[in-house]
């Protein structure tokens, strides 16, 4: 007969993965960028957590980083190309390479922008001159590769930058043009299944969402003119309302409710519209209480949480759009994530880091750090611009071909 301890080890087993949250796609599995593990350190050491490795094999480039299963997937650039590169998450030793397409050539930096979308035993990414890949995630070998420019695409001025989207069978993209701004690709074959006819805006550099709202499974996407529902299975725009974009539209739309909420850069600020009865569209608020340019905005309960244009750190009511609290003096523009209940804030200019509490109650600081080293190949008029990220008890950031892993579990001892 089984012991009691034999009988609750197995159980006990089985349990440890729910506390710990892989990462598969730009900002996270639900595209909100909140992490949904625990147990995470609450308040850091005097200069910040610990760093369980360092890269140099990332490349250039301003992608982000999906993790799964123990791999971490992004991309660089190197040479004059860019490649999809995968890394063991717990060492940082490159396990394979494969080439998405020619180095995007720009003035705030070469390389690509995009992060990887990992389904299942594929990885799916977009490089900054458009070119869209297949891979199988176990070794990189190429299963199909298709170009934005293959279906009227243009490549915008800094690079396709969106992170595609895998939906059931589909892989949603961008190309944007007059065959149509939102394209659906079998993601088996990479094959077109659709592409918006009725939708020709070009493509700028969010990414779109999917969602289920009036009994359809909606994708939702952001462009200079226009913010817009879709629908998944047919490519038929459902609803549409007009958004005065300014030189770059970059901040993926926030969805809770039937409500969506848009903000952009340049000093345009932010929008909420109500999505009623039969795709209806009512504006609820527009205002520049929140100008986020590049680092994102993540809504926690009924608050958005991001750094504005005008006055800083911001917290700002979902409903209403009034601002709770501004802080503009402890740390500068940047990115930003949730994990734990905390928000972890990157400085774009200087590499600090800082962890708050993700309260409307006001800025309460709980460590902060700088990266350290810095890269010597960044571009003069680049920044340290790809967003933090915490999956499975570990924050990773990254500075062009540096990436960075730092323990932020609580009570962790020894190697995992």
């Amino acid at each position: 007969m089984k012991t009691l301890l034999q009988l609750a080890l197995p159980a006990a087993l089985f349990a440890l993965p729910a506390t710990a949250e892989d990462w598969p796609q730009w900002r996270g599995a639900n595209r909100d960028d909140i992490s949904k593990e625990t147990g995470l350190l609450k308040q850091w050491p005097d200069g910040g957590p610990k760093l369980l490795w360092m890269s140099k094999d990332a490349g250039l480039g301003y992608s982000g980083y999906s993790i799964v299963k123990g791999k971490l997937y992004t991309m660089g650039s190197g040479a004059g190309m860019e490649d999809l590169i995968c890394l063991d998450a717990n060492t940082g030793k490159k396990l394979w390479t494969a080439q998405v397409g020619p180095e995007l050539k720009n003035g705030w930096g070469d390389g690509p922008r995009a992060t990887p979308t990992v389904d299942g035993d594929k990885v799916y990414a977009l490089g900054g001159q458009g070119g869209l890949i297949c891979v199988n995630a176990a070794d990189g070998k190429e299963v199909w590769k298709t170009a934005m420019r293959d279906f009227g695409g243009k490549t915008p001025n800094w690079g396709y930058t969106e992170s595609v989207l895998v939906d059931g069978n589909l892989v949603i993209c961008t190309p944007g043009g007059d065959q149509g701004t939102l394209l659906a690709l079998d993601k088996a074959t990479g094959k077109k299944v659709w592409q918006t006819a009725d939708w020709t805006d070009g493509a700028h550099y969010s990414s779109p969402i999917a969602v289920n709202h009036n009994g359809a499974r909606q994708i939702i996407q952001l462009t200079m003119q226009t913010l817009a529902g879709v629908d998944a299975k047919t490519g038929k725009v459902l609803w549409r309302t007009p958004w005065n974009g300014r030189t770059a539209v970059i901040p993926t739309p926030i969805f809770k409710d039937g409500h969506v909420y848009i903000t952009s850069g340049y000093g345009v600020g932010c929008k909420l519209v109500k999505i009623g009865a039969g795709n209806a569209v009512e504006e609820v608020y527009v205002n520049q209480n929140m100008v986020n340019h590049h680092g994102g905005v993540i809504l926690i309960g009924n608050h958005l949480y991001g750094h504005s244009d005008k006055g800083g750190w911001t917290c700002q009511d979902f409903k209403t759009g009034e601002v709770v609290w501004r802080e503009g003096a402890q740390i500068k523009k940047g990115a930003v994530h949730a994990a734990d209940g905390m928000l972890y804030l990157l400085d774009e200019t200087n590499g600090m880091v800082a962890l708050i509490e993700a309260s409307p109650k006001g800025y309460s600081e709980k460590g902060r750090f700088t990266i350290t080293p810095q890269t010597t190949q960044r571009n003069t008029k680049g920044r340290i611009w790809t967003h933090p990220v915490v999956s499975n008890g570990k924050l990773y950031l990254r500075d062009q071909e540096l990436l960075f892993c730092y323990d932020v579990k609580a009570g962790r001892t020894g190697a995992e």
